[in-house]
């Protein structure tokens, strides 16, 4: 299909950016352009005008400063995916960032532009979750942080106003005794998840579990947090039988509905298995 008439900006400063957003209320911003530019051509989406921001300078890194892994909203999912940096620290966004689509989408798609996309068939939010990121959006006033736990409000919708624009993700900087990973079942190489669970958790020198993040994509609304799941790995030995407590947990928390990827009972089921296994891999890297 052929998307409706739109103007187009491609400012090369930050201001200017945020100005022209001010200034348009029905603009929409453009990073990577692969979930809005299939809503254009199908109509899903009508912007009066397109403010493209990858001319924008100094919106694409990667380090590590107070605490936090800082990365750039402009950051490319194939740069993700080749950081020796977040292969050796941060192997649940590696893990992430590896199963999203496939390389070609992931040389031009932005960890930012997946966030503010805020699809509950996403991967990275379920993630950020699960690390317990935040992120800083900036508009006319000057920036804000946003813990990701308030950013995503409903489908395809999040707290970022009209006039604001992510410039940054940020994860607790790794710990020792850090393991994290992600689990994706898809029917295709490049598939939005069937079922997809993020682990991030925490294990001391005797074996338990002092901190959790665990979290669900594509069996919601939005991703979903598992609280119940986490509190029950929370000051516990990770045996058997704690993981597998939790992965009964994250289950139940879970909001499958059935469609042509599998019924709602089979994706509640893979959830369990999921988390079960993803659990046992997060565990073996918090031990290396």
């Amino acid at each position: 299909m052929i998307p409706p008439a739109f103007d187009y900006a491609a400012p090369t400063s930050l201001s200017d950016a945020l100005a022209l957003l001010s200034q348009n209320p029905e603009a929409k911003v453009l990073a990577g352009g692969h979930s809005l530019i299939p809503a254009l051509k199908f109509r899903m989406a009508s912007p009066a005008l397109l403010v493209d921001i990858n001319k924008v300078a100094g919106l694409a890194y990667l380090r590590e400063a107070g605490g936090w892994l800082a990365i750039g909203a402009m950051t490319r999912e194939a740069d993700l995916d080749r950081s020796a940096l977040v292969r050796e620290k941060y192997p649940l966004l590696a893990d992430t960032a590896r199963m999203i689509a496939d390389p070609l989408v992931r040389n031009l798609a932005t960890i930012g532009g997946n966030l503010a996309h805020a699809d509950p068939a996403n991967d990275h939010p379920a993630t950020m979750l699960a690390y317990r990121a935040e992120v800083t959006a900036q508009g006319p006033a000057g920036a804000r942080t946003i813990p990701i736990a308030d950013f995503f409000t409903g489908p395809f919708t999040t707290s970022l106003a009209a006039n604001e624009i992510l410039t940054e993700i940020r994860l607790p900087a790794r710990r020792a005794g850090d393991g994290g990973c992600y689990l994706k079942i898809e029917r295709k190489v490049g598939d939005y998840a069937t079922a997809a669970v993020a682990v991030q958790i925490n294990v001391n020198a005797a074996g338990v579990c002092t901190s959790a993040g665990l979290a669900l994509t594509n069996l919601g609304l939005t991703a979903i947090r598992c609280a119940a799941a986490e509190a029950a790995l929370v000051g516990q030995p990770l045996d058997e039988a704690a993981i597998k407590a939790a992965a009964q947990r994250a289950a139940q928390a879970a909001e499958p509905v059935s469609d042509y990827r599998g019924s709602e009972a089979y994706k509640r089921s893979l959830v369990t298995t999921l988390t079960v296994r993803a659990l046992r891999t997060a565990l073996e890297r918090a031990r290396r």
